[in-house]
């Protein structure tokens, strides 16, 4: 499966995933359909992406760590969660038939684009002081991350996007507070499900380190460049992979 023509398809594509990820979030959208048209089987592109994606996730976590950038409080509990709802969702997705996740994929990717793409994102210093209880903004964000983690265990892309939107504009935690939260909790997903991914041998090991290693880079520089219309960027790249995967998915099917 590690040939020459599997890594010019994936690598590009995985490096892209990561620099996109870390100036707008989204890169999911990209690094799964990069496995996916190189030709894995669904369970083996969901599992390895896991891996690449984890050694991407470890590179922004540490940044948010190192600036004090995470609501311990909130933290601990919704890591829990999310490690809960991903060891699940990793579970169910291995119980899902190959084929019928290609109708899976036809039928949430759009959406998923769509809902990560049209996001508003926020400022620093825009929202209010909230005005929540405390109480309720912790068991908000830990209900919040049981269903995003099981979600990231099940299938992945936009878990950031998602976990920040929820716990910005539900449970009204300030973006300062939320983000580094958020890379922690996305973090302790990713690793569940990959670790389940790991032991049940989905993951391709050498494929994900390669690839892994090219997500790190595309962290590392996407995370250093200051973009005022980083978007411009992401939303072609975002759908023109979508497209192409979209082709491909359509043709094994008529194929097939």
């Amino acid at each position: 499966m590690l040939t020459l023509k599997t890594l010019l398809i994936i690598c590009p594509l995985v490096f892209l995933a990561g620099f996109v990820d870390a100036i707008a979030g989204g890169g999911g959208l990209i690094s799964l359909p990069a496995y996916l048209l190189a030709g894995l089987p669904p369970h083996q592109a969901i599992a390895t992406n896991k891996m690449s994606s984890t050694i991407g996730t470890c590179a922004s976590t540490a940044r948010y760590l190192k600036n004090g950038y995470v609501d311990w409080q909130a933290a601990i509990p919704c890591m829990v969660m999310a490690i809960l709802g991903a060891n699940f969702g990793a579970r169910l997705i291995l119980l899902i038939p190959q084929q019928y996740i290609q109708y899976l994929l036809l039928g949430t990717l759009p959406v998923i684009a769509f809902v990560v793409l049209k996001r508003k994102p926020i400022q620093p210093g825009e929202q209010p002081e909230s005005t929540m209880p405390r109480s309720k903004q912790l068991i908000l964000a830990a209900v919040f991350s049981l269903i995003i983690g099981l979600y990231d265990g099940l299938y992945g892309p936009g878990t950031g996007t998602f976990l920040l939107m929820l716990y910005t504009g539900l449970c009204k935690m300030s973006l300062e507070r939320a983000s580094g939260t958020v890379k922690l909790v996305n973090l302790s997903s990713n690793i569940t499900s990959f670790v389940l991914f790991l032991t049940t041998g989905q993951v391709l090991v050498a494929l994900g380190l390669i690839s892994g290693g090219f997500c790190l880079l595309g962290h590392v520089i996407g995370s250093g460049m200051m973009m005022k219309n980083g978007s411009k960027i992401v939303r072609p790249v975002i759908i023109t992979v979508l497209v192409l995967l979209f082709i491909k998915v359509i043709s094994d099917m008529v194929a097939g």
